[in-house]
């Protein structure tokens, strides 16, 4: 059993690989008693901000795992910044450990931070495909493991974490904008995995109370109509979704309609 949350398919692109029929965490998170039993348990989720969603964080509390091997794989793009030694003290906060915990490096999505033309042009270097395959190895096996941060992570989380206390959140509210070349298609409304966003006479309105801060939307949208109100991101023409999978199929995972 493998549940996911993703907003531009990577973590969903990681999860097939692994289970054919992974679940989808903000659809799970719809059901008042979440209760699973399964001889191997697992969860595939994306870093944000050198953390594991909030989101994520909220079903595994809510949630109870009978399970004889339970693992986390966190996705992320260029520094994992110690986020598995991270996880794995905060679910022993809350009287929960897991087996196995390590990090796939992928495309980088994090658009205030990075062009995602570059970052397709690099993608082959991280050889996401080999690392999955040996991922996939370790679990056959139950490996017990829990990914140690090198010198450079920790220190790199550090210099963050310090960033962000001396000049306060990368990003504020109200975090996009819609331009006129919005053509009403509705596609951010169904990307987004908190109902966040309602269509009213044809155009997106948000409702940041709920907020994942996840950018399906703004990453999904076909004519690139929906752009940052307060950050100035390194190419607004440039967006992402893992090349494997299909709009619909992140529609599906995550639409709260």
């Amino acid at each position: 059993m493998l549940f996911y949350f993703t907003a531009t398919g990577n973590s969903l692109y990681v999860a097939k690989q692994l289970e054919n029929d992974p679940i989808s965490i903000p659809q799970e998170l719809r059901k008042a008693n979440r209760h699973y039993i399964s001889d191997s348990i697992g969860i595939v989720c994306p870093l944000f901000e050198f953390e594991i969603p909030n989101l994520v964080k909220d079903f595994i509390q809510g949630s109870s795992f009978e399970t004889d091997y339970f693992y986390l794989l966190i996705t992320y793009g260029c520094h994992h910044g110690g986020v598995a030694q991270r996880t794995q003290a905060w679910l022993e906060s809350i009287g929960r450990k897991a087996d196995y915990v390590n990090t796939i490096i992928m495309h980088d999505n994090a658009l205030i931070v990075f062009d995602m033309d570059q970052q397709r042009s690099i993608e082959a270097e991280k050889q996401v495909d080999a690392h999955i395959a040996a991922i996939k190895a370790d679990i056959s096996v139950r490996k017990s493991y829990v990914q140690e941060a090198a010198a450079e992570e920790i220190d790199f989380y550090q210099h963050f974490t310090e960033w962000i206390r001396q000049t306060g959140p990368m990003y504020s509210f109200p975090l996009y904008q819609v331009m006129d070349s919005c053509i009403g298609c509705g596609t951010c409304v169904r990307v987004c995995p908190k109902g966040c966003i309602r269509m009213d006479s044809g155009k997106p309105v948000y409702d940041y109370q709920h907020c994942a801060n996840c950018m399906a939307c703004i990453q999904a949208c076909p004519t690139k109509a929906i752009q940052f109100a307060t950050v100035k991101e390194p190419n607004p023409q440039a967006r992402y979704r893992n090349p494997h999978i299909k709009l619909d199929e992140i529609i599906r995972a995550n639409e709260q309609a």
